[in-house]
């Protein structure tokens, strides 16, 4: 049976992929702050209480009852789809997903699971301010038995939110509010569910290998097509799943191409490319300059748009700095 496609914007197709879920698994419920009558903030859960009644709710505005209900619920055999409204609120109520989701498999000697998804959405947009702008995703890869993933596009962003209800370990899918109302793009809607994990080569290349996910994967795309027109051939390897990770992937293009460049919008200390980086050295790769951090300083989010943007790794300054480790 053919494919069926449908030209749909990222957030869309989180839409498109919740309307899914609901229909094909009657244990799924979708709740949380603004997301039932108003339907969402971003109106990516449009639509889910007209057709699914009180399988799609509005909460209180409490974090830990929203999420901690959740894992109860996990645990009874429902598989909820909660959303927090920004990655910054998650830490409201970092118990229940630290402290409780992460540890039912291991409490329960693994007669339990938690099948529970978590939806959030992170990076800097204008007026974000510092409470709404943190890239969070290094702190919860801290955290053993949570998945986390990051999708970019608009196919991504069905796929991975898909196979995220379908796993039996909590999940934690981070979305990206930039990418929400972009270009629309060719989405398949009725594609199995795919596994969990992996990593993927966007673009070819000899002289370094880039690793980057989320909403920095455009920025990171746009500068290896100014660095080829500049003579370096950069292979970029997206991540879309942080948790599990796909070391061999990136061990594996790093030993071809004798460089490394991890780029992310989390601040660099802390951040996941610290991880990255001690991984590929840990498999004893022969690298032939030191490996390179691209992120954001260490700092709060500027109010000002002019200033947020100057703090963000935009596409210009991969250029520049991932110039320099390949020419030195």
């Amino acid at each position: 049976m053919p494919s069926t496609e449908r030209k749909l914007s990222y957030g869309e197709a989180v839409n498109a992929a919740l309307h899914r879920l609901m229909e094909e698994l009657p244990e799924t419920l979708v709740y949380g702050e603004d997301v039932g009558v108003p339907g969402g903030v971003f109106g990516v859960t449009r639509g889910l209480r007209r057709q699914f009644g009180d399988r799609a709710f509005d909460t209180p505005i409490s974090e830990a009852a929203i999420l901690g209900s959740a894992v109860g619920a996990a645990m009874m055999g429902r598989r909820p789809i909660v959303e927090i409204m920004w990655a910054d609120f998650s830490l409201v109520a970092l118990d229940q997903i630290v402290n409780q989701a992460a540890n039912v498999r291991y409490v329960s000697g693994g007669r339990m699971a938690a099948p529970l998804t978590i939806r959030t959405q992170q990076g800097n947009a204008p007026g974000a301010c510092a409470q709404h702008s943190q890239c969070l995703e290094a702190l919860f890869l801290h955290v053993p038995g949570l998945r986390v993933c990051m999708p970019s596009t608009p196919q991504d962003a069905y796929d991975l939110l898909v196979t995220a209800v379908h796993c039996d370990d909590p999940v934690l899918v981070v979305e990206n509010r930039t990418l929400y109302f972009g270009a629309k793009e060719p989405v398949v809607v009725d594609g199995p569910v795919r596994p969990v994990g992996g990593a993927r080569t966007r673009r070819a290349g000899s002289d370094v290998t880039v690793v980057t996910w989320g909403a920095m994967t455009h920025r990171v795309l746009e500068a290896a097509e100014e660095l080829a027109r500049e003579g370096v051939e950069a292979e970029v390897l997206e991540t879309p799943w942080l948790n599990p990770f796909d070391t061999g992937a990136v061990v594996e293009s790093a030993r071809r191409t004798g460089r490394l460049a991890v780029v992310h919008e989390a601040n660099v200390t802390g951040g996941f490319g610290a991880e990255v980086v001690a991984r590929v050295a840990g498999a004893g790769v022969p690298l032939a300059a030191p490996p390179l951090r691209v992120g954001a300083p260490d700092l709060r989010m500027p109010a000002a748009p002019v200033l947020a943007q100057a703090v963000v790794p935009d596409s210009a300054r991969v250029v520049r700095e991932v110039r320099a480790l390949v020419k030195g």
